[in-house]
């Protein structure tokens, strides 16, 4: 009897036992899932964070490529240059000079794109600047030039230039800034003669300075030695992208079919502001003491910037800091401008 009895008590748990462990296997569940969504939520921030460190780096190093060779001249620092384009002036992108050149957060004069709020569009409270330089290119070496035929002859077939690159010849006395209005990989000349079917097209084929728009303008004969490379014009600015966030864009000069334009790249996203500080030489040599915006330089200054100090603001694309807020991080960096130290 006793036997039986103590074998039915064995049959089953109560209601007691069973809901103790349903509570005891909840709360373990529920730690689990904590635990999951903690782990969900940490890996999401460093996602993140990964993610703005890699796009300062990128965004950084394309920064300070331009930066660094800005006002650059292959054969020399402030070489007298002569610019034979067309209306140079009229174009951002042909108008050699400064070297670099800065617009402050308040300044709506950045001439590739005015602030708005359209795609593309400047975004306001942000600065700007232009970049200009030979040095970025692949070189050729002169080898022999005609100023009566406008004609140079390089050292190489594989030159990779073509019929409307803007490009920048020099020598150990000067400069000079033309469009080609011939080149052909089977033979190793390279004309600049007026006319033709590129655009914006030289005013004269004389290279010399000063420059003079006539047909042979200033006659000038560069040196066997010098360098030809084509020009590079950059723009910089942080801009409203299509998929309603902000990033940090590159409008650069290149050749459309012989003529001149220019095309607008997005560089890095989730780029929210720009600030670019300068820092001036004056005349005498001696550095200024601080660095400072783009509106407290005048226009002699420009050509007197010796380094530039970008200072980015990065958001990440997922809202996974405090308050399901984006993560936000500033980073800054300086470049010295190699052309313009002694």
């Amino acid at each position: 009897m006793n036997f039986f009895m103590m074998k039915h008590r064995q049959c089953g748990l109560s209601l007691i036992e069973l809901m103790i462990a349903m509570v005891l296997g909840l709360l373990v569940t529920l730690g689990v899932v904590n635990l999951f969504l903690t782990t969900r939520t940490v890996y999401r921030q460093n996602e993140n964070l990964a993610r703005i460190q890699e796009n300062a780096r990128f965004a950084f190093e394309f920064l300070g490529r331009e930066i660094r060779e800005a006002g650059g001249i292959s054969c020399g620092s402030n070489l007298p240059t002569a610019n034979v384009l067309n209306n140079p002036e009229t174009n951002w992108w042909s108008n050699w000079g400064d070297g670099i050149h800065g617009y402050d957060d308040t300044q709506d004069t950045f001439p590739p794109k005015r602030f708005g709020s359209n795609s593309l569009d400047r975004v306001a409270g942000t600065d700007a600047f232009v970049v200009m330089t030979s040095t970025q290119s692949d070189l050729i070496i002169i080898t022999d030039h005609n100023p009566n035929s406008a004609q140079f002859k390089v050292n190489a077939t594989a030159h990779g230039l073509a019929d409307g690159d803007i490009v920048m010849v020099c020598d150990y006395r000067q400069a000079a800034i033309f469009q080609i209005t011939n080149a052909n990989s089977s033979n190793v000349t390279i004309v600049h003669n007026t006319g033709g079917s590129v655009s914006p097209g030289n005013c004269s084929k004389g290279l010399g300075v000063p420059t003079v728009c006539t047909t042979n303008g200033t006659p000038y004969t560069f040196e066997k030695g010098g360098f030809l490379g084509r020009l590079s014009a950059s723009a910089w600015y942080v801009g409203h992208n299509d998929r309603g966030g902000t990033s940090l864009y590159r409008v650069r000069m290149r050749n459309n079919g012989g003529s001149a334009d220019t095309i607008t790249e997005e560089i890095v996203e989730g780029v929210t502001n720009m600030q670019v500080t300068y820092l001036v030489r004056a005349s005498d040599g001696t550095l200024a003491n601080d660095y400072v915006g783009a509106a407290a330089l005048t226009p002699a200054d420009w050509p007197n910037v010796v380094a530039a100090r970008v200072a980015l603001t990065f958001s990440s694309l997922e809202n996974v800091g405090t308050e399901q807020q984006s993560l936000v991080r500033s980073l800054a960096s300086v470049y010295t401008l190699r052309n313009r130290v002694p």
